[in-house]
């Protein structure tokens, strides 16, 4: 793993992965949380996802005209691959596709970059159903852009995802920067060595490896 990965991950796994009961966007519920827009959002991280994606684009031959995505999650990632981009002598635009039509003005869905027949690589921020990313891939075809790849900076591994990305995206290629269980190990390679003085855990009654500042099991700790 490479330095500017290695610190990715580190940031994900301090700043964005969170353990304990939530409810997703999907409906469902899971043991854990993950905030990437508080990586994305940040100085560095966005720099470090912003290297890090271009990085991708070139060692897979992508050669996108513009990077975009269903707003929020995904405008950060694009935004700051976009500034990258000019630093390193090949200019890619951003645009970002709104979850509907706005009512007033030009009625636009799509932001920015616009040129009809271009090369354009969707970006997410989280995959777990891929929803959101299947509707930035279906308002880009709208727009008559061509998918040369679709990108996210972490998959959740679950609720099938990724087959329903990759079928939705074909002929396009679909990649994920980080899984969750990547980001799960280093969050917990991180956690205090405190042992918990009772038990179970106060939540779920499963066996307690901490005490601080509760008695929590290794799901509910953090």
């Amino acid at each position: 793993m490479n330095s500017a990965r290695s610190e990715l991950l580190a940031m994900l796994a301090e700043k964005s992965f969170k353990l304990g009961q939530f409810k997703l966007s999907s409906g469902g519920t899971s043991d854990y949380y993950v905030d990437c827009r508080t990586t994305t959002l940040d100085a560095r991280g966005a720099r470090m996802v912003g290297e890090l994606v271009l990085d991708e684009i070139r060692a897979r031959g992508w050669q996108p005209e513009a990077i975009g995505g269903l707003t929020l999650g995904a405008d950060p990632i694009a935004v700051a691959t976009a500034v990258v981009s000019v630093e390193h002598g090949t200019p890619i635009e951003a645009f970002l596709v709104r979850k509907a039509e706005k009512q007033h003005g030009t009625g636009q869905r799509i932001e920015g970059f616009r040129r009809r027949g271009a090369r354009v690589m969707i970006v997410d921020d989280v995959c777990t159903t891929g929803a959101s990313t299947i509707q930035a891939i279906a308002a880009a075809r709208d727009a008559e852009f061509e998918i040369v790849s679709v990108l996210c900076l972490l998959e959740r591994e679950e609720a099938g995802g990724r087959a329903t990305v990759e079928r939705a995206a074909a002929p396009a290629p679909f990649v994920a920067l980080f899984t969750a269980s990547e980001v799960r190990q280093q969050y917990l390679k991180k956690q205090p060595a405190v042992f918990a003085v009772s038990a179970t855990c106060e939540i779920c009654g499963r066996p307690a490896v901490t005490n601080a500042p509760r008695n929590r099991c290794a799901a509910h700790q953090g």
